[in-house]
């Protein structure tokens, strides 16, 4: 009996990130649309979001956050309760596996990315306690980025994760993983090790998106 598969997109912000007007009934259209599946949902401190999209979509929801630590981004996966940003990475990485979390590490050596990606002695300090490394990202604009963080996911001996990293509608799915279905944190890094990865780019202009994005919010209110 054939296994049930994903198209899996694992990086993914609603208009609970306050850089992303993404709504999520647009969200489940677009991707009812497009054949995704599966949404891992890892808006910027907060899991808001994530737990809207967990109760009323007809998809399956991994419920994240990626969260902004003194040192620079984590992401974690399979949260049940907020993670607050502006803590240590190390105490980040406790939060997230108190809960029974996933610690990935997103984008982490993108070099157009020197305020948000993990400052690299702190990626030191942690790698013992990653879960996964997101060895693809759709708005790393540098393949050779994208290659060394394969790399480094392979030298740790971690399953590699990747996503659209998609702020507005449009860019969901631009960049997914099939996988087979899991139940649950410690089933999904398993499924990761027999998953393939559909790879393609987004256009640097989307981050100008980001930025209209912001304005909006700052003219319209918080979840435009």
């Amino acid at each position: 009996m054939t296994q049930p598969r994903l198209k899996a997109d694992l990086h993914v912000h609603t208009c609970y990130s306050k850089d992303s007007t993404s709504r999520p009934d647009e969200i489940v259209a677009h991707c009812l649309s497009s054949g995704i599946n599966c949404l891992a949902i890892t808006d910027h401190d907060t899991i808001a979001g994530a737990l809207e999209m967990e109760r009323r979509a007809p998809l399956k929801i991994i419920v994240g956050e990626e969260i902004l630590t003194t040192r620079g981004e984590l992401i974690g996966l399979f949260l049940h309760e907020h993670v607050p940003g502006h803590l240590s990475p190390e105490d980040t990485v406790k939060r997230i596996k108190a809960q029974g979390g996933l610690v990935l590490v997103p984008h982490p050596f993108d070099r157009f990315r020197p305020h948000s990606r993990l400052q690299r002695r702190a990626l030191d300090r942690i790698a013992s306690d990653l879960d996964l490394v997101e060895i693809f990202n759709a708005r790393t604009m540098l393949l050779q980025d994208s290659n060394r963080a394969s790399r480094f996911a392979s030298s740790l001996g971690l399953p590699g994760t990747a996503g659209s990293d998609a702020h507005v509608v449009r860019e969901i799915g631009r960049t997914f993983m099939e996988l087979a279905d899991f139940n649950g944190a410690e089933n999904f890094k398993h499924a990761l090790t027999g998953c393939r990865i559909s790879m393609a780019r987004t256009s640097p202009v989307v981050h100008f998106y980001n930025i209209r994005n912001r304005m909006l919010k700052l003219v319209k209110g918080h979840n435009v």
